[in-house]
């Protein structure tokens, strides 16, 4: 077998390479808010991807991959299911109109599970239209919050963030207690700052394998 074909060896957590396991950054997080992630496929080998982050990180969060849903992933158990999902983007066809989120539901956390999309903005908006379940699910908007630290994936709004950035903003929002969500904003600090380095040194060596030619002439 050709030394190309082997497959690297692989880290049994968060399952990239052992060479770009990112493990290191693992923030545990108690947290009383149930969370569901619904990956879209093309965001699992992701590199930049912060899924598998806060799936590792969070006490009650399990990860779901999929891109159309036709029944609910989430079981029937008597808790208040919820969308992560902007409001200031108006879905104009009656049928993706959300129910309203009942004003009592914030007020028991413990019976709250939170259903997150994970994916471009494109994709997201492509799994609620493909998913009735979602559709039918109350929304929650994120109010003000900060701005993203996620530089690495190209943003098309000023207010669009990371997934476990924005799970663990709604997760203050709807609990309280930001400085218990912080430990896991600030490591994935360092794993954005990872990413970077890790491009830089890509980059720099396409560079130096590929060097360009010189060009003479007006700048």
């Amino acid at each position: 077998m050709s030394a190309a074909l082997v497959p690297r060896p692989q880290c049994t957590a968060c399952l990239r390479s052992l060479r770009a396991c990112i493990c290191r950054w693992v923030a545990p997080t108690a947290h009383a808010v149930e969370v569901i992630v619904l990956q879209h496929p093309l965001e699992v080998h992701q590199a930049k991807g912060s899924a598998r982050l806060l799936h590792l990180s969070l006490a009650q969060c399990r990860l779901v991959v999929g891109e159309a849903f036709a029944v609910p992933v989430w079981p029937v158990d008597g808790k208040h299911t919820l969308l992560l999902y902007p409001d200031s983007l108006q879905d104009t066809a009656p049928d993706l109109r959300p129910p309203p989120l009942p004003p009592e539901w914030p007020e028991a956390q413990s019976r709250l599970r939170l259903v997150v999309l994970d994916g471009t903005w494109r994709k997201s908006r492509k799994m609620l239209y493909q998913s009735p379940p979602l559709q039918q699910l109350p929304r929650l908007a994120l109010h003000n919050p900060p701005p993203s630290h996620y530089r690495i994936r190209k943003a098309h709004r000023s207010d669009q963030l990371s997934t476990l950035e924005a799970t663990c903003y709604a997760l203050c929002q709807l609990e309280g207690g930001a400085a218990r969500f912080q430990p896991l904003l600030n490591a994935f600090d360092g794993f954005v700052e990872y990413l970077e380095q890790a491009g830089g040194q890509r980059n720099a060596q396409t560079d130096k394998s590929c060097p360009r030619p010189r060009v003479t002439g007006f700048i």
